[in-house]
């Protein structure tokens, strides 16, 4: 345990931080998992809805520094050649 006050705060800081970035991955996954039962049921109106709220969800958490902004773009690639696929 940390004795000095700043090192008290940096402590209390990061868990938040952790807490906030679990948050977000956490919602980040259940998105995703949405989208892949969309597109194994073969539902394309679904899919459709499901991949666009995936893609604002992956921007928003690479915005806030969740992810990184590369992955969340590769992610989207990858989610999108998925879809075109489907049809």
């Amino acid at each position: 345990m940390a004795n000095i006050k700043s090192a008290k705060k940096r402590i209390r800081v990061i868990d938040k931080k952790t807490a906030r970035n679990r948050r977000i991955k956490n919602h980040l996954k259940t998105v995703l998992r949405d989208f892949d039962t969309a597109i194994a049921e073969g539902n394309k109106e679904t899919a459709k809805e499901k991949l666009i709220l995936a893609e604002k969800k992956l921007m928003q958490a690479a915005a806030k520094g969740t992810i990184h902004k590369n992955t969340a773009s590769r992610k989207v690639s990858r989610l999108t050649k998925q879809f075109n696929n489907a049809k």
